[in-house]
């Protein structure tokens, strides 16, 4: 073996291990490939101390052309904010590095042409896979991971027209234990409040699931309150609605209910009730959401 190392102006390779060694390539690639069955005790470990001592980082881009595998695997996500995101985002690595796969996130940060842009370029990265939470993105976008043979999984949202397996919340189910809930409690107006729909189905489906479920128990459906918290002013403008609905439930005196269609908004109302009404506010209102706030 050799006393000396590779100058430390370029970093090692293949061949300075091999060297290093004693062995040829092939043995080493071996060894990095998780062949190491086909090596001796003494061969494995002369290659694990030349690798040490060298300081050697296989070029995975490199192997990956090689092998026609680059064990990447694209998320793209869409709104990072979202404490299910966060939740989903850390089961996704925890996966990928169980089985040996590298996670490229993307963040579409609530943009159509931002998420657009992503999943064209996740495409031309050749991942082995796809996970997509999407917010906007129509079938025609997701189209080209087919023609790519790239597999697909959603989260939590459809796509129109676009055939994959989705993990996701069974919203109609849950929308009914809710309700059901809510009203053996004794509430008698409940509030559905939602982000803007844009093309986000779960959004649809839930609203679509409250109204059902408050029509078949013969209650008033009133109409659904969209808080957009991208724009303050229109935030605004839907806490004051509820604010009157909640004051107006007060006079009759009945029980008021806000449902929330996810975390993000229901500490959007948390926050507001509390500022309005202090630490009793849950004597005013009561909240409850999809996901955990």
């Amino acid at each position: 073996m050799s006393d000396s190392q590779p100058s430390t102006q370029r970093p090692a390779t293949i061949s300075d291990v091999a060297r290093e060694a004693g062995t040829g390539k092939t043995s080493v690639s071996r060894y990095l490939n998780g062949e190491t069955h086909v090596l001796s005790a003494d061969l494995r470990q002369r290659i694990e101390t030349a690798i040490a001592r060298l300081n050697y980082r296989p070029n995975q881009m490199a192997r990956g052309l090689k092998r026609g595998r680059n064990r990447l695997l694209g998320m793209l996500a869409a709104d990072l904010t979202n404490p299910y995101t966060v939740e989903v985002l850390q089961g996704v690595e925890a996966a990928c590095h169980a089985l040996g796969y590298m996670p490229l996130i993307c963040h579409a940060a609530n943009e159509v042409e931002m998420e657009r842009r992503f999943l064209q370029l996740l495409t031309t990265y050749r991942v082995e896979g796809l996970i997509v939470n999407a917010l906007g993105a129509e079938e025609d976008v997701l189209r080209p991971l087919r023609g790519a043979g790239i597999p697909a999984v959603l989260v939590d949202r459809t796509v129109e027209g676009f055939e994959a397996d989705l993990i996701g919340l069974d919203n109609t189910d849950a929308i009914e234990t809710a309700i059901a809930h809510l009203v053996a409690s004794g509430f008698d107006a409940v509030h559905f409040v939602v982000q803007p729909f844009e093309r986000v189905s779960s959004r649809r489906l839930r609203e679509a699931a409250f109204r059902a479920a408050l029509g078949a128990r013969g209650l008033p459906v009133p109409p659904t309150v969209v808080l957009d918290l991208n724009e303050p002013a229109a935030v605004g403008a839907a806490l004051a609605d509820l604010d009157a609905r909640i004051d107006d439930a007060t006079r009759r005196g009945v029980r008021a209910a806000l449902f929330a269609a996810n975390a993000p908004v229901a500490l959007a109302i948390a926050r507001h009730l509390r500022a309005r009404f202090g630490a009793a506010w849950q004597e005013k209102a009561a909240l409850l959401s999809i996901d955990d706030p």
